[in-house]
């Protein structure tokens, strides 16, 4: 897979508009790539991290790395700002020798899942996104929408503020991959994915000599994972229409991370 997905960058970046590092990215691409970007000058790597793709537990052990936390268990919210250091905090001195020299990695999930697990949790679960993005969502998508919460968005509604989204404009939780991480830009060294979480962790861990009482966290009792029976529930109860023109937006992270398309055809779907 690791092949495969080196392959496919060296083709896909080889092509002449692709941008051949940060510096070449128009302004407010090379912002939003640098901001993602967690800096460990202790142990020498770089991490692009990605909403919905298990950044929560990697930004634990940045900070357990880091001493700022005692242990990847301890029981406590995430504070996803402080204690971190951001690539797009240094000078453009410092991120050129950091990008060249430093060990840098990615974790990567199937598109549609990670737009599913975001869609579940932010407009399930966190007021604040309901309020936010939700109520005007239901408003602009749904005849008689006004007095909506922003707690009862359909995922075909959903789906279709996507289309009607500039992906440069997206929130972290649903801008694609391509766009947050820029694989074009940065060489990757080694890109993780959702479904070997656990294994290639462990490689990463080992690769960067991280002391051997940090272990990648177990998930939250709580969480709620996305499997292959619910996105395949969602897919086929939602017009085919409306996924087969988002694809477009997200076939980067489809094409380059070695993703098959989701298959909504009707055979599949009376299954």
């Amino acid at each position: 897979l690791q092949d495969i997905r080196n392959r496919t960058i060296r083709t896909v970046c080889g092509q002449r508009a692709m941008p051949r590092s940060v510096w070449e990215l128009p302004a407010g691409q090379r912002r939003t790539v640098l901001r993602h970007l967690l800096v460990s000058d202790k142990y020498r790597f770089l991490y692009c991290y990605v909403p919905k793709v298990a950044c929560s537990n990697w930004k634990r052990i940045m900070k357990v790395l880091d001493g700022a936390l005692e242990s990847v268990d301890v029981k406590l919210k995430m504070d996803h700002k402080s204690d971190l250091v951001f690539l797009g905090d240094m000078k453009p001195d410092e991120i050129s020798y950091r990008l060249k020299n430093y060990f840098k990695f990615i974790f990567v999930r199937n598109p549609m899942e990670r737009l599913l697990s975001a869609y579940r949790n932010k407009f399930g679960e966190i007021k604040e996104y309901q309020q936010k993005y939700g109520v005007e969502i239901v408003r602009r998508y749904r005849k008689n929408g006004g007095n909506s919460a922003g707690d009862d968005v359909t995922f075909s509604e959903f789906l279709r503020y996507l289309l009607d989204e500039e992906v440069e404009r997206m929130n972290e939780h649903w801008m694609p991959i391509y766009n947050l991480c820029q694989p074009c830009a940065v060489r990757y060294d080694f890109i993780g994915s959702y479904e070997r979480l656990n294994a290639d962790a462990n490689y990463i861990l080992e690769r960067i000599q991280s002391p051997s009482f940090i272990h990648f966290p177990e998930r939250q009792s709580w969480y709620k994972p996305v499997t292959a029976e619910t996105l395949h529930y969602y897919l086929c109860n939602t017009q085919r229409r409306l996924i087969k023109e988002l694809l477009p937006k997200y076939i980067l992270d489809f094409s380059l991370f070695a993703y098959p398309l989701p298959n909504i055809t009707s055979e599949f779907c009376r299954q």
